[in-house]
C-alpha cells in the first residue's frame, strides 16, 4: 500500500469522471439495473431489506468490474451485473455484506442516543416564533452530526473490501483489515476526495435549482444529477483501488 499525497483524491475523482465519459450509457444502464434488482429483492417480505444490505458488496463489484473493463478498453454489457452473484465469490461477498449489516445495526443503535423528537425535527421545516425555543438542543445537533461523520468513516473504511475479496481472494476478515488500514493510511486523500466530490455536487445542485424555474423539472434534473455523482464516486473508488493495490490482472481474475 503506497503512501499517497493528499491531492491524489482530486486525481481519483478526475480519473473516475474520465472513465465515466468513455461509456456513460453503459454505466447508467448498469446503475438502473442495480437499482431495479435491489428494489425487487427488498420487496421480499421480512428478509428483503436485510438481503439488500448483505448483497451490497455484490452490487459494488458490478461497478468495479465495469470500471476495469473500461480501463482495459472492453465494452461493458449488462452481463457484468452478475459479477458478484456467481459462485464461488458470492459466499465471500455475502460475508462482507454481513459486516455491512453489523455497521448499519451499530449506527441504528447509536441513533437511540439522540432524542427521537429531535431527530424528527432535523430534516423537516422548523417554524420558530419570537419567544419559542429551538425544538432540539445543540448537543442533539452535534450528536446527529457526529453520527453522520461516524457513518461516513465506517462506510469509507469498507470501500475496498469487495474488490479485495473478489480480485485478491481474501477472506472477509483479511479484506476488512486491509481496506480499513488502506483508508486510514490514505485518510488525507479520502478527505480531499470527499470534499471535492461533495463540493462539485453542491455547486451543480445550486446551478440546477437556479437555472430551472419549474420545481418539477428541477427535481427530475437533480435526480439524474444524483445518479451521475453516484457513478463518479464508484469510478473514483476504482481509481483509488488501482493506485493502492494495483490494477487487477489475469491472475487476480482467476477463481479462488
Amino acid at each position: 500500500m503506497n503512501n499517497l499525497p493528499a491531492l491524489t483524491g482530486w486525481a481519483w475523482l478526475k480519473r473516475g469522471m474520465a472513465l465515466f465519459r468513455k461509456q456513460p450509457a453503459a454505466l447508467m444502464s448498469l446503475l438502473f439495473a442495480n437499482i431495479l434488482l435491489a428494489i425487487g429483492i427488498s420487496a421480499l417480505p421480512f428478509i428483503g431489506p436485510i438481503l439488500v444490505v448483505v448483497l451490497i458488496p455484490s452490487f459494488t463489484m458490478a461497478f468495479m468490474q465495469a470500471c476495469l473493463m473500461i480501463d482495459n478498453g472492453d465494452r461493458v454489457t449488462l452481463g457484468v451485473l452478475l459479477t458478484g452473484f456467481r459462485k464461488p465469490v458470492l459466499g465471500g461477498l455475502c460475508k462482507i455484506g454481513v459486516i455491512y449489516l453489523g455497521v448499519f445495526l451499530i449506527l441504528a443503535l447509536a441513533t437511540l442516543l439522540i432524542a427521537p423528537d429531535s431527530l424528527r425535527q432535523l430534516p423537516g421545516d422548523i417554524k420558530i416564533g419570537p419567544g419559542d425555543k429551538l425544538p432540539f438542543t445543540a448537543s442533539d445537533f452535534m450528536a446527529a452530526f457526529g453520527l453522520l461523520i461516524l457513518e461516513t468513516v465506517l462506510l469509507l473504511s469498507l470501500c475496498f473490501t469487495a474488490p479485495l475479496t473478489y480480485w485478491k481472494h481474501m477472506g472477509p476478515g483479511k479484506a476488512t483489515f486491509y481496506s480499513f488500514f488502506a483508508v486510514l493510511r490514505s485518510a488525507r486523500v479520502f478527505g480531499v476526495l470527499v470534499l471535492c466530490w461533495f463540493g462539485i455536487f453542491l455547486a451543480a445542485t445550486f446551478l440546477v435549482v437556479n437555472l430551472f424555474s419549474t420545481i418539477m423539472l428541477a427535481q427530475v434534473v437533480l435526480m439524474w444529477l444524483m445518479f451521475l455523482f453516484i457513478l463518479f464516486w464508484q469510478c473514483a473508488i476504482y481509481a483509488g483501488y488501482r493506485d493502492i493495490f494495483g490494477k487487477p490482472g489475469d491472475k487476480d481474475l482467476q477463481p479462488a
